[in-house]
């Protein structure tokens, strides 16, 4: 006598159901409790020449989440207190930032907060998953002035001595100055908006963006991040070198909508050697992968 055996397809696993109710109550909070820090955030967004890419990273974080939506619905949420211990942390940096008048600090509060939020309502395991979109929202958030200083004046200095350097392999007449260029019919200052702090600053977030989606090796992501700085530094020592010789025709050309467009035309050029870099980098990998299995 033979028994058969009979199998039925394994039944799909019910989706993750997100705590929607706890997501709300938070937001409804955050809103609240951080309404203050976020209006300014978003005037200075406005304001802020160096902070104008502000505004996408919110958006593209809110992208990557729901492009992986369907993974996190996946996920077994296991709520921690942690989370909560976090967010009390960040609502205490939040009342000294407060007291002290200090931006910066309240800022970060909100970040960490947030961070605190995810930790609380899906535990480790939705954190470890959203860490990337996580970290981006930092570069929201403007660096302290100390540290700007601190930055924008060497950087000063660098593309005046680029610009330097290539006026006079351009045989132009030019005698520099600290960060001030002095030409025959034009002084040329290079101040803290031609610092190039506002290239770096777009492209170090562009550069963990474009790695994200068109890259899968981390060390790879890392070199694109890094290489932001010297392809910046070169690109704004370029744009200098280009505003003297034009000041040659023109001296008004130095300032106003030239001067402006010419900065968006500079940086787009950067973000293309950034690309075209990456493909290098791939096309050398490959060569070598070729070369050892060969």
């Amino acid at each position: 006598m033979s028994a058969s055996v009979t199998t039925t397809p394994s039944e799909t696993l019910p989706k993750q159901q997100l705590p929607w109710r706890s997501i709300a109550w938070f937001a409804v909070l955050l809103v609240i409790g951080y309404f203050p820090v976020l209006r300014h955030l978003v005037r200075q967004w406005t304001n802020d020449e160096d902070m104008g890419h502000g505004f996408f990273v919110p958006v593209i974080a809110g992208f990557i989440v729901w492009q992986r939506k369907e993974e996190l619905m996946a996920l077994k949420l296991q709520p921690s207190r942690w989370g909560l211990v976090l967010v009390g942390i960040s609502g205490v940096f939040l009342l000294v930032a407060t007291l002290g008048a200090e931006l910066f600090l309240a800022r970060l509060s909100f970040v960490f907060t947030l961070i605190g939020v995810v930790w609380a309502l899906g535990g480790s395991i939705l954190v470890r998953k959203l860490a990337f979109p996580l970290f981006l929202l930092f570069f929201m958030v403007p660096i302290p002035a100390v540290i700007y200083n601190k930055i924008t004046f060497p950087l000063q200095i660098i593309a005046s001595q680029l610009a330097d350097g290539a006026l006079n392999v351009l045989s132009v007449p030019v005698i520099r100055d600290g960060n001030v260029l002095e030409l025959a019919n034009q002084k040329l200052n290079v101040v803290e908006a031609c610092s190039g702090i506002r290239s770096l600053l777009s492209l170090t977030f562009l550069a963990l963006v474009y790695g994200y989606f068109f890259e899968k090796k981390n060390w790879v992501r890392a070199v694109l991040f890094f290489s932001t700085i010297p392809i910046a530094i070169i690109a704004n020592g370029s744009r200098v070198t280009i505003t003297a010789l034009v000041t040659q025709i023109r001296a008004d050309l130095a300032e106003g909508f030239f001067h402006e467009a010419q900065g968006w035309v500079i940086f787009m050029v950067a973000l293309v050697i950034l690309i075209l870099w990456h493909q290098i980098l791939n096309r050398s990998i490959k060569f070598i992968s070729a070369r050892r299995a060969a």
